[in-house]
């Protein structure tokens, strides 16, 4: 009878052990029954500091894995990862993913993404000897999706400094970050010149300091090339920043003109998502027990039908001078005959302005000076037929 007993108990405190995770288990899906991110006709690519996951143990593991379940993306580039048995465990854990770690002694990158979705998956580190630029060696993930070959960079820049780039000093922090974005704009220059590149990650600078001390300046004064697509995230209001308890915006997506078009879809969006608002008690909760990072993503609609990028479809000309620009800017085009415009977009694919032009019009000023800092195209539209695009950069 003791013996019985004995066992009976053992089950018992087994059993209540397992109605004690389910309702754990459950508790969390219904704390992020709201959380949505991710659909069916974008590609879904998120950027997580993830701060030394798991780090508080197993309950970090399961909001993880439940936030992960929650937003439904395609592609999640993670920074901070503490090995790679942890990975595998959330890699497992998730159904119909996979995983790859990149082992740093300082937390590693990693990607988990969806097989089902996303094909010809081909990994790699980059960079592995400049330790003094990439204290943690870029990720490559060379992939495709519904037929379409994309190329993502996953990256954790040498962090701190004083907000002064020093150009002398070779150790200098915004030193180290900034020759690390020049190594990445020649890598992608020497290996993906009209490929669609994603370069995401926890940069650990802000994108709005002088161009002085802009270790990403030459990322933003290529704008023919290149695009901070959470530019007016770093530009807004600090509620909506990545790293709120700073508070500053240090995690970014860059994309190429390969991919303008795609984020010209309105289905597109880039997007801080705000995890600690699914938590009682806010930002000090989800610090505890999850990170001190926000995600940051990128929703990509494929095939656009706008055209926002630079095209000349005809004989005809557009040009607008200056570009980049503040406050104002000229078109100069041939001249038009009637029933011919100046249509203004903004990222989003949302005409924000037009000018009806005049038979033989040949410029057109534009005031831009009660529109936020941004990328805007101008279309010339002759008889309803859209001429040329231009992209041009309004500036603060």
């Amino acid at each position: 009878m003791y013996f019985y007993a004995l066992k009976t108990s053992k089950q018992m405190k087994k059993t209540t052990s397992i109605i004690i995770i389910l309702m754990l288990n459950l508790q969390l899906v219904a704390q992020f029954e709201d959380l949505t991110f991710g659909t069916d006709s974008t590609l879904d690519v998120v950027s997580w500091n993830i701060e030394h996951f798991p780090k508080n143990g197993q309950i970090t593991f399961d909001y993880v894995c439940q936030i992960i379940e929650a937003i439904d993306v395609d592609v999640l580039a993670i920074q901070e990862i503490t090995d790679n048995y942890w990975l595998q465990q959330l890699a497992e854990n998730l159904d119909g993913w996979e995983g790859y770690y990149a082992y740093n002694e300082y937390a590693g990158l990693a990607y988990v993404y969806k097989t089902n979705v996303i094909e010809n998956v081909n990994i790699f580190e980059i960079y592995t000897n400049n330790n003094r630029e990439f204290p943690r060696s870029p990720v490559v993930m060379e992939m495709n999706y519904k037929d379409e070959h994309y190329v993502i960079i996953n990256n954790h820049l040498k962090c701190c400094g004083d907000g002064y780039l020093d150009l002398y000093n070779y150790w200098d922090e915004e030193k180290r970050r900034l020759d690390a974005c020049n190594l990445l704009d020649q890598y992608i220059i020497d290996n993906y010149s009209n490929e669609k590149v994603i370069v995401l990650g926890d940069l650990n600078d802000i994108l709005t300091d002088s161009p002085a001390n802009n270790v990403f300046q030459g990322f933003t004064d290529d704008n023919d090339n290149y695009m901070f697509v959470d530019m007016e995230i770093a530009e807004g209001s600090s509620s909506g920043w990545s790293y709120p308890s700073w508070p500053s915006h240090i995690d970014h997506i860059l994309i190429t003109n390969e991919l303008f078009d795609d984020f010209g879809n309105e289905a597109s969006e880039i997007q801080t998502i705000k995890l600690d608002e699914y938590f009682e008690n806010g930002f000090y909760e989800y610090d505890q027990n999850v990170s001190d990072h926000r995600p940051v993503g990128l929703k990509i609609k494929t095939g656009s039908y706008l055209g926002l990028y630079n095209i000349n479809l005809s004989q005809f000309n557009l040009s607008n001078y200056p570009n980049p620009f503040q406050g104002s800017t000229t078109f100069s085009f041939d001249p038009v005959k009637a029933n011919s415009e100046i249509e203004i977009y903004n990222m989003k694919a949302q005409k924000i302005q037009y000018f009806a032009l005049l038979r033989n019009q040949s410029s057109v000023i534009w005031n831009a000076e009660n529109f936020p800092a941004g990328v805007y195209y101008a279309k010339l539209v002759v008889d309803n037929k859209v001429k040329v695009v231009r992209k041009i950069v309004l500036m603060k």
